[in-house]
């Protein structure tokens, strides 16, 4: 029988177990134990990508809760951790010739095997294979086929941003075709400036499903997006199944930040934050050295009107709870502690339940972001939208 599960696939290590940086912008406390704990006890995420995995003392980390029975390996792929799945991923910045600047990936494996050989794979083409991101230089397709060969999922990641993406700053003039094997891709990740709608306006997108994911650097930043998901448990095969539509297996709605609270969302001055003119100066300063090309703009210059667009799961627009104005740590834990997780008080409580613990304005704000209505001011240049509570 097919249930629905709660995923995000793009999570960062901040500290190994030796307390040694891997992903040096994130937080110290996005350790694989308070990832797991995090997303099981308080998030409610059924799945999570955790995109360090390669990197041998992450590895060492995670074997060693197997070998304590703090986790155990899934027969259909997966690292079980109490009610969550870690899936093995690594996030690769890729330096291809045949682009003009670096591109981030996400390749994904079903066991501890098969990561290892990756990672022993990677450090023939790496400095420093402890560390996120780290460089590879190499033909894009060659790493294609590597993950296939350990039955990998290959996802582009954040595929907008305007740095280090594949249509962002630096990757592809028009086309993934120039770097990629269309027939090795298994999805496409979004990134947090745009939706589902935008990233249909590229024709030769249409053929693959969408995912969107948090790229957490911080405990409190996993599942500021993600996605529900329809399986018959939380896998590795399952997983993949749903992202190539097979036997029922499919996501059922995206849930993810309006683009327009993206920090890169609007072509703006990334020194006043004004917008630019369409003659390509800031409209408040009259700069041209500050402007930042925004996600919106860069998928027009890119759209194209081939084909019909697919029919797409729902994409919701949704921030976490603590995004919320005036809901503090303090009554984000009473919530907690009333309802469990927070994709419970997303998703599924009362609303007059809600009532009794937060009162009826907090109360309100939460069914607004639980049917996708919020109020925002959009961002640009690197600076994040806000809520507003208008």
């Amino acid at each position: 029988m097919l249930h629905d599960f709660f995923v995000d696939l793009h999570i960062h290590v901040g500290r190994n177990y030796k307390g040694k940086p891997v992903k040096i912008t994130a937080s110290k406390n996005l350790t694989i134990t308070n990832i797991m704990e995090e997303a099981s006890q308080r998030k409610g995420i059924d799945i999570v990508g955790v995109i360090d995995c390669h990197a041998p003392t992450v590895l060492t980390e995670i074997e060693e809760s197997i070998a304590m029975d703090n986790a155990f390996e899934l027969e259909e792929g997966g690292i079980r951790y109490s009610n969550t799945t870690l899936i093995l991923g690594s996030e690769i910045e890729v330096y291809d010739e045949n682009c003009n600047g670096p591109i981030h990936v996400l390749c994904y494996f079903p066991y501890l095997d098969n990561m290892q050989q990756f990672s022993n794979w990677l450090s023939q083409h790496m400095k420093n294979i402890e560390l996120s991101s780290q460089r590879y230089y190499g033909s894009a397709i060659d790493l294609q086929k590597k993950t296939k060969e350990l039955q990998g999922i290959f996802i582009p990641a954040h595929v907008f941003t305007p740095f280090k993406s594949l249509f962002g700053k630096g990757g592809v003039s028009s086309t993934l075709e120039e770097i990629f094997d269309p027939n090795l891709i298994d999805a496409i990740e979004l990134g947090l400036s745009s939706d589902s709608f935008m990233a249909d306006q590229i024709a030769e997108l249409h053929r693959f499903s969408f995912v969107t994911n948090s790229d957490a650097h911080s405990l409190g930043k996993i599942a500021r997006e993600y996605q529900q998901m329809y399986l018959e448990n939380p896998t590795f095969l399952e997983l993949k199944a749903a992202l190539l539509t097979q036997n029922n297996r499919r996501i059922k709605q995206n849930f993810g930040m309006n683009p327009r609270l993206g920090k890169y969302y609007a072509t703006v001055c990334s020194q006043c934050l004004s917008r630019t003119s369409e003659e390509g100066k800031c409209s408040e300063c009259g700069s041209t050295k500050y402007i930042k090309g925004g996600v919106a703009d860069r998928i027009q210059e890119l759209s194209s009107q081939q084909s019909d667009p697919p029919v797409r799961p729902d994409y919701i627009y949704q921030v976490p709870l603590e995004y919320l104005p005036g809901l503090g740590p303090k009554t984000l834990d009473r919530l907690l502690q009333h309802f469990g997780t927070e994709m419970n008080v997303i998703h599924y409580v009362p609303e007059q339940a809600l009532i009794e613990i937060v009162g009826e304005k907090l109360t309100q704000l939460i069914i607004n972001l639980r049917q996708g209505r919020i109020n925002l001011t959009e961002g640009g240049g690197g600076k994040y939208g806000k809520i507003r509570n208008e």
